[in-house]
């Protein structure tokens, strides 16, 4: 699946890193079943892990995976949001402490 190789071609894919894909672009032809099933299932947005649970694969091979498409430019990845992005802590304890009050 991995044409032998243990290690990707890039560092920065982690199981948290989000893949997408854009649902226009074609697989490559020469795509293992593996692989087009990552991208079918990428044509949302996806972690990396949920994608080895859905694959049933080691996320180490998923990573292989990915980043073959990654370079070949049949798929995209997302770092998860920035900091100023993320809720509030206090407002999350806000939510979170009403909901215990219910």
């Amino acid at each position: 699946m991995t044409a032998g190789r243990a290690h990707p071609s890039r560092n920065t894919i982690r199981p948290e890193t989000l893949l997408v894909v854009d649902p226009d672009t074609a697989p490559p032809v020469t795509a293992s079943r593996q692989q087009r099933d990552l991208l079918d299932m990428c044509r949302g947005v996806l972690s990396l892990a949920e994608a080895s649970a859905h694959l049933h694969l080691p996320v180490s091979l998923v990573v292989v995976l990915a980043s073959d498409l990654v370079d070949s430019g049949h798929l995209a990845i997302r770092s998860a949001l920035p900091k100023f992005a993320r809720p509030d802590h206090d407002l999350l304890e806000k939510v979170l402490n009403g909901l215990r009050k219910l």
